[in-house]
């Protein structure tokens, strides 16, 4: 039988880690809770800028220990967080997160974790936290009291990429019209979020494509690659052959998240 019933939920950022961590260290022990399947934001990179919250998804699974069971939801826990430096001081802990009963022993749960650029939270403060960043789980056993009766952090294996959000300006087409032939200036910036003044910046020495899509086209097609100069500006020229659309596209690296700019239509006659 499919049983969707909901064992949990949890709606305060690092609720059971700030918990756990105020117990008493003596207390300190396995829960013998079992996590398996967890995935973070469908194992994607998380792309953040300087202002917006970002909740990246996440799923797993949990067994519970011997005298546990779904019946008794507020008596076992299990979040997920990222951490750089100590497993024990997570900078990123849990946004929101659900628990469904699969069977006695068994839960499925899905949620957020919660990220927030801004320097004030002290999750993401310098540039270099653009990496990859380690995965840990918080898990723990209550009495019915709500007393702490067993805690532990595991540490996961693999981790989660986090990188700094890249913006395209419009692909700037001139002139308009343009005789078909004749030379059309393509301009444009690229810039990256900073997280260390908490601004965007020019993103300097980037390789990005110019694409084009012909009016009655469905794909866009790549003319020619640029590289940005020390402002991110970018600059180019090609030969105007038909009506259509021209676009700016930033695959990304390892520290910086993709971007496409808005299109441009031009006029060729």
């Amino acid at each position: 039988m499919n049983r969707r019933r909901t064992t949990a939920v949890i709606a305060t950022a690092g609720a059971l880690a700030l918990t756990v961590l105020n117990a008493p260290a003596a207390q300190a022990k396995d829960t013998g809770i079992v996590v398996s399947g967890l995935v973070i934001n469908n194992g994607k990179p998380v792309v953040v800028g300087t202002s917006r919250v970002v909740e990246p998804s996440f799923t797993f699974d949990m067994t519970l220990p011997p005298g546990y069971d779904t019946n008794h939801p507020l008596r076992y826990d299990a979040q997920p967080f990222l951490y750089q430096r100590s497993v024990l001081l997570p900078e990123i802990e849990l946004g929101i997160r659900t628990c469904y009963e699969v069977s006695l022993k068994k839960a499925h749960c899905e949620g957020t974790l919660s990220i927030d650029p801004d320097p004030s939270q002290k999750q993401i403060d310098s540039n270099s936290d653009a990496t990859k960043w380690k995965i840990g789980m918080a898990l723990a056993l209550f009495k019915d009291n709500g007393e702490l009766v067993a805690q532990e952090f595991e540490t996961r294996p693999g981790g989660v990429s986090l990188r700094r959000a890249a913006k395209l300006t419009v692909a700037d087409a001139t002139p308009e019209p343009v005789t078909k032939g004749k030379k059309i200036t393509v301009a444009g910036k690229l810039t990256r979020a900073n997280w260390t003044t908490h601004r965007n910046g020019p993103y300097a020495g980037s390789t990005v494509s110019l694409q084009f899509r012909a009016k009655n086209a469905t794909a866009f097609k790549t003319l020619k690659k640029v590289t940005t100069n020390s402002a991110g500006a970018l600059r180019t020229t090609v030969t105007a052959s038909t009506d259509g659309f021209f676009r700016w596209v930033y695959y990304g690296n390892t520290t910086t998240g993709t971007a496409t700019s808005a299109q441009d239509y031009i006029d060729v006659r």
